[in-house]
C-alpha cells in the first residue's frame, strides 16, 4: 500500500491530500529514511511524522485497505 494511503486509512493523517504534502515537503520519513508518497509501506516499518514541534512515530503492524475507526489504531503503535 502507499505511504499517503496508509497515513490516511491508519488515521494518523487526516486527509489523504495532507498526507501527499507531507511526503513531498520531506516530513515524512520511512526507517530513517525520508520516504515519497508512492513507497510501499511493509509489516514492521518505522514511520516518522514530522509537523510542527510535533513528532509522531509509529511502527507498522498491519496493512490493510479498509479499516473502520475502532480497528485503525490497531494498524500502527506509537513509539515513545
Amino acid at each position: 500500500m502507499r505511504l499517503d494511503k496508509y497515513l490516511k486509512v491508519s488515521r494518523l493523517v487526516k486527509r489523504r491530500t495532507v498526507a501527499n504534502e507531507l511526503c513531498d515537503a520531506q516530513h515524512v520519513s520511512v526507517n530513517g529514511k525520508v520516504a515519497r508518497a508512492s513507497y510501499d509501506v511493509k509489516v514492521g516499518d518505522m514511520i516518522e511524522i514530522r509537523t510542527g514541534n510535533n513528532l509522531i512515530k509509529a511502527k507498522v503492524l498491519q496493512v490493510t485497505e479498509h479499516a473502520t475507526k475502532e480497528n485503525a489504531s490497531q494498524m500502527y503503535e506509537l513509539i515513545k
